[in-house]
């Protein structure tokens, strides 16, 4: 049990303090956006839940902190919840000044503004955090040493190992980890040779090693050679590179571009079948992840949360209904057809939304539970 208090504190608290910022700043996007629009705010909650404190303000927005801190929602005057469905029966008894007051009574521009909001305020974040990492400390670059070894893949088999610095494959030189990334998987099925630096044991120098092999791994059931693009290896090291404020923001968008667009490749990789939804992390892995970034100091934390604001924009502009992409989808449908989606399609969309996001959150903590072997934290 102790061991267990260990890890809360270690993970859970630093994931929760970063959570609960992004989930202020992404609600913070739909508040300002709402309130320029002139729609009445009736709880800004951070959390779900019953309400652990909070008050209202001058305009009778209830600010609070919720029982649950996973999460957080804005709900505006004329919503049947914090997910912005509209409440049709409260709506159809207001008068047209009332209902002005709503964001279902705005123009579909307005309400798309607002909806785009929450995820916009999550980039101008990263990319506020980014920036301010490559003007003060430099930009991260992962370099080519070795930080861990997959059981069972190529690179074990060819004899690397942890700390070992991957200068060439084939012929081609290789300097960073994104060079590892753009080569690799090009050699699927083929033969390989790769050159390393490795550090002598009790020692500040290193021998170069040569290790050949075959971008293939042994299939556990048919026993046979399987082609692989993965090299089965994880990053270890990290340089940084000095950059001027204009060059800061600049990287920072490219960085937040780059890392969008491999995102959504991912997961159109994990749809079509092509990858694997085991690497899919949850509530838990993202915890561990945040520890470590504490533990690595103040610009691993900051960059975690960079990365972390980034994700939370983009699932929420993924086109599922529950979530901010899926109300954008029904304003275009209503852009398109000249009037609003039908309540009923809303509603049963809705459900249908809400049971993708909880079956992928079945995943990611099933994935959490195997990869952490977690009961055993109650041995």
């Amino acid at each position: 049990m102790s061991h267990l208090l260990g890890n809360i504190t270690e993970y859970v608290i630093p994931f929760l303090i970063v959570l609960t910022i992004l989930v202020f700043i992404h609600e913070l996007g739909h508040y300002l956006v709402a309130r320029w629009n002139g729609v009445k705010i009736d709880v800004f909650s951070i959390g779900f839940g019953p309400e652990i404190f909070g008050w209202t303000d001058k305009a009778e927005t209830r600010w609070k902190f919720s029982l649950i801190p996973l999460g957080g929602y804005v709900r505006m005057y004329g919503d049947a919840d914090g997910s912005s469905r509209a409440d049709s029966a409260t709506l159809s008894q207001m008068e047209e000044a009332e209902k002005a007051k709503t964001l279902h009574g705005k123009t579909v521009g307005q309400r798309m503004a607002v909806v785009a909001a929450g995820p916009a305020a999550n980039y101008l974040l990263a990319i506020f955090l980014m920036a301010g990492i490559f003007a003060i400390k430099g930009q991260p670059i992962i370099n080519n040493q070795i930080g861990d070894i997959v059981q069972g893949s190529v690179a074990e088999h060819l004899g690397l190992k942890k700390d070992d610095r991957i200068i060439k494959i084939n012929d081609t030189t290789v300097k960073t980890f994104d060079d590892i990334r753009a080569i690799v998987p090009d050699l699927k099925g083929q033969a390989v040779k790769i050159t390393a630096e490795r550090p002598d044991e009790g020692k500040s120098t290193s021998s170069t090693v040569i290790m050949t092999g075959k971008m293939a791994t042994l299939d556990a059931t048919s026993k046979e050679l399987k082609p692989t693009t993965h090299l089965g290896i994880r990053p270890g090291g990290m340089d940084y590179k000095q950059l001027n404020p204009l060059n800061a923001i600049s990287q920072a968008v490219t960085t937040t571009y780059v890392m969008t667009v491999d995102t959504l490749v991912n997961i159109g990789q994990m749809l079509t079948g092509n990858r694997s939804s085991d690497e899919l992390v949850g509530i838990i892995g993202m915890g561990e992840m945040a520890g470590q970034s504490a533990k690595s100091g103040l610009v691993s934390i900051v960059w975690f949360m960079a990365i972390l604001s980034i994700n939370l924009g983009l699932v929420n502009l993924l086109p599922i209904p529950v979530l901010d992409g899926g109300h954008l989808v029904f304003y275009t449908i209503e852009v398109i057809r000249g009037r609003p989606v039908s309540a009923k399609a809303q509603e049963i969309s809705f459900m249908v939304g809400l049971a993708i996001v909880l079956f992928t959150m079945f995943l990611s903590t099933k994935n959490d539970l195997v990869r952490f072997n977690i009961f055993n934290w109650f041995n």
